[in-house]
């Protein structure tokens, strides 16, 4: 492999495979001429998969590079064999905290969306070294690579999370919705979060901020709450609620959220929402218990029988509820599916995927010690 003098062979601690060339290099061009080159820090994982897809489907003539660490929630299998034979298509196994690789990567780049995190709450009050490493710290190296690439980079998208705002004081939440984060998770993410405000207001970089309220989908990892109740549904296991289930998320579908980032990466005028902060949810809150009674009623499952009820996770937050109106006024967009219509799609989705989840069970849930100081399995 031929490596860039700029980039020394300790520095490259990534490895990756290109389409159809070991001989392409990190900073080398793509051989075919592309419209844009695209790139997607962690999208072998759940969004940014669905949203590479997405794209790549919709842009023939654009080029996707793809840098993932592939950890436990991360897998190649969430990227279509087509997209990974096609010649449009790099991925670089690696850290969003390697910066060589990340400045190498973003100086061929023309749009950027950072996926790239440690994302599960309960993980995060087991262990969270990792949140601030990779949240924190491969951000920063995001944020230092894209000043130095600012003339090259068009667009910088950086995925944030409605949870760096804590338990709802007003409903719905605003982008000026104070930032009170209720969890380890939370507040790496804020850190996140706040380091590129600060990039841009010192730098004046081509940055946006997105903060999704909960995505559900295809490809989720089994610790999230809803591929948690479906596979435990499919095994004819109960379906374990934190608390009185009465906690209450905006539920926004992996292919909404994919047309939330198309536009803002495509508005002709990006003066309108260049260096601003976005809330992407439906303005809908739907309970835990209800999910889970939804999710019963498609299996024809009994609800006295299969809803298991333990202690209520450390930090939880209460309600989230997102508005609607800076995204549907800077964007255009509001979501398109339908809760419960999206909801029997990803159902149909664990029940045709069986084999791709059953690898992930002995990673769904974890011991942590719940508000009445008990030990359990969330």
């Amino acid at each position: 492999m031929k490596i860039p003098i700029k980039i020394s062979l300790l520095a490259l601690t990534a490895f990756f495979f290109a389409a159809q060339s070991s001989e392409q290099t990190l900073s080398s061009p793509a051989k075919q001429d592309t419209k844009k080159v695209v790139f997607l820090t962690g999208a072998a994982g759940f969004i940014g998969s669905n949203f590479l897809k997405y794209m790549f489907d919709k842009y023939p003539s654009y080029h996707f590079i793809v840098l993932d660490a592939l950890t436990y929630a991360g897998s190649l299998e969430n990227i279509p064999k087509y997209i990974k034979s096609s010649p449009r298509f790099e991925f670089f196994y690696g850290s969003v905290t390697n910066y060589p690789v990340v400045d190498a990567l973003m100086s061929r780049s023309d749009l950027v969306v950072h996926f790239a995190a440690e994302s599960h709450v309960t993980r995060s009050i087991y262990d969270d070294t990792t949140f601030f490493d990779t949240d924190v710290m491969g951000t920063r190296c995001m944020m230092t690579a894209l000043v130095k690439h600012a003339k090259k980079v068009e667009r910088f998208i950086h995925i944030s999370t409605s949870e760096v705002l804590g338990t709802a004081e007003t409903e719905p939440m605003d982008e000026n919705h104070p930032i009170k984060p209720r969890s380890p998770y939370a507040a790496a993410k804020a850190g996140a979060d706040r380091l590129v405000y600060a990039y841009w207001c010192t730098y004046d970089v081509p940055a946006i901020i997105f903060r999704p309220f909960n995505n559900y989908g295809p490809q989720q990892h089994l610790e999230k709450v809803i591929p948690r109740f479906i596979s435990s549904a499919i095994k004819g296991k109960p379906l374990t609620v934190h608390g009185d289930g009465l906690q209450k998320r905006d539920w926004v579908n992996t292919q909404d959220m994919a047309r939330a980032l198309d536009l803002a990466l495509h508005m002709k005028d990006f003066s309108q929402i260049k260096n601003q902060i976005i809330h992407i949810g439906s303005g809908k809150g739907v309970s835990v218990i209800d999910i889970a009674k939804l999710i019963l009623d498609y299996f024809n499952l009994p609800h006295d029988q299969y809803l298991k009820f333990i202690g209520d996770r450390p930090g939880q937050v209460r309600c989230h509820v997102s508005s609607t109106e800076k995204s549907y006024k800077l964007l255009g967009w509001k979501t398109e599916i339908p809760f419960e219509e999206g909801l029997k799609d990803v159902i149909r989705w664990y029940i045709d995927h069986q084999e791709r989840w059953e690898k992930q069970e002995t990673m769904q849930s974890l011991p942590i010690y719940t508000n009445g100081n008990v030990i359990e399995m969330h």
